[in-house]
């Protein structure tokens, strides 16, 4: 049986991340992201950013905790629910 931490490809991103590029909400300015965070603080403006988080196997998967660390397992829970509740 394979390895669940080597072969799940929901969490690639996150256990391997790369830096993403977006866009200020408060400047316009552009921002270095990486794929495991939630947040960064923009370069130009000094304010918080944070990026919509996509759907995963993060969200169902019984086994996610230990995939990804507890503690990024966390981070993105408590972000992904804040996200849930601003968009209600």
């Amino acid at each position: 049986m394979s390895n669940l931490k080597q072969s799940c490809p929901g969490s690639a991103e996150i256990r391997s991340p790369y830096p993403e590029e977006i866009v200020c909400v408060f400047c316009g300015g552009k921002v270095e992201i990486w794929t495991d965070e939630v947040e960064t603080t923009c370069p130009n403006c000094g304010n918080t950013v944070s990026r919509d988080m996509k759907p995963s196997c993060i969200l169902w998967c019984p086994a996610a905790k230990e995939c990804i660390g507890s503690k990024k397992y966390e981070e993105i829970m408590k972000h992904l629910k804040e996200q849930d509740f601003g968009q209600q």
